[in-house]
């Protein structure tokens, strides 16, 4: 049996101030995979995809990555809640940030640029600065960021959350086709039911904090997924269970 790609065992962590944020995290991935993680606000989600970035270390228990999937090792792509980009800079200058803090140069970074901005359909806006493009657009920008160090594993910490619902679920489409043409094992962080539902193999569910993993949910619905799933009676009723684990999980009713 292969082992797993990424396994966190008995991952806990206390800030400074006190705060309890996880306790006791028990969670496996596979190469491939696309899992996403499920809470309300404040249950340490966030916190959860910086410790497996290697941005944050844990109080207590292991994150451990099997042979050389990510870090000093490896390749690891992280996009943010806010798309953060440097406003005096192009789309393309944006995108080339990480390849110039590796030490590549402009000529040499061109055309893993120019591919991984038309890998988000922004192949015409590389001479674009952040404000001229729209919010969709800027998250795409910061999408096509993450891709160009080629990475092996994405993670992605709510980063659609602050768009409309038209724009969202492009965006979840156009996830979903990176996830399988380049063969990424994606780990995406949501407090939306119908978005972790739709793009996810695996729901992890959090309970408040301190976050533990209340419950592990596979999604069986098929892949491709377009706006027809959306509309469809089993997507409806997974975004159901999914809701109904999610309240008992949180104590309150899901959003």
């Amino acid at each position: 049996m292969t082992a797993p790609l990424l396994t966190l065992s008995s991952v806990s962590k206390t800030f400074a101030s006190g705060v309890s944020a996880l306790s006791g995290i028990d969670l496996r991935v596979n190469a491939g995979e696309f899992v996403a993680i499920l809470g309300a606000s404040g249950c340490g989600k966030s916190t959860l995809l910086r410790l497996i970035a290697d941005l944050s270390e844990p109080t207590s228990g292991t994150v451990q990555w099997s042979g050389a999937a990510h870090g000093a090792t490896g390749r690891l792509g992280f996009v943010f809640q806010d798309a953060t980009l440097m406003p005096w800079a192009s789309a393309a200058d944006n995108v080339y940030l990480p390849l110039r803090l590796a030490g590549l140069g402009r000529a040499e970074a061109a055309p893993r640029i120019a591919e991984a901005l038309a890998a988000v359909e922004l192949g015409d806006f590389a001479e674009a600065f952040p404000r001229e493009l729209s919010g969709g657009m800027r998250m795409r920008v910061s999408i096509a960021r993450a891709l160009v160090t080629q990475p092996d594993v994405l993670l992605l910490d709510e980063p659609f959350a602050a768009l409309d619902e038209p724009t969202r679920f492009k965006l979840n489409e156009d996830l979903l086709r990176l996830w399988r043409t380049r063969n990424l094992t994606v780990i995406f962080v949501t407090h939306s039911v119908f978005e972790s539902v739709f793009l996810s193999q695996r729901v992890i569910v959090m309970s408040r904090r301190p976050g533990r993993v209340h419950a592990d949910l596979p999604i069986d619905l098929p892949y491709p997924r377009d706006a027809t799933l959306r509309m469809s009676a089993g997507f409806g009723a997974a975004c159901h269970r999914v809701s109904e684990v999610l309240t008992r999980a949180t104590g309150a009713e899901a959003a």
